[in-house]
């Protein structure tokens, strides 16, 4: 079984910065794909950033130029580091790691942009 956990959320002032993590419970050289999605309320889950195993990495329009992906191997973790946030940015972020078929997610964490 995989576990993810992710951390970084909070409440920041438009305008500002967060980094989300996601520590993944084995090595992510297991998976084809790590991605970042987000889900804000009465909305649908949808795809923020995506970083596959031997591929470029990329963003729904509404973050890019804005949000960074990366991943660090020997740690294995999943970044999110989100710069210019705004107030439509709130929203429940999940990291999820891909192998095949199979999809794992972590709980979520919450991400709010707020004056």
């Amino acid at each position: 079984q995989v576990q993810l956990v992710e951390s970084g959320g909070g409440l920041v002032q438009p305008g500002g910065s967060l980094r989300l993590s996601c520590a993944v419970s084995r090595s992510i050289f297991d998976f084809n794909a790590m991605a970042w999605y987000r889900q804000a309320p009465g909305k649908q889950r949808e795809l923020v950033a995506v970083i596959p195993s031997g591929g470029s990495t990329n963003y729904a329009d509404s973050v890019r130029g804005r949000f960074t992906i990366s991943r660090d191997n020997a740690k294995n973790m999943v970044y999110l580091q989100m710069n210019s946030l705004k107030p439509e940015d709130t929203a429940v972020y999940y990291c999820n790691v891909r192998r095949w078929s199979d999809a794992y997610w972590g709980q979520g964490t919450q991400v709010t942009v707020s004056s």
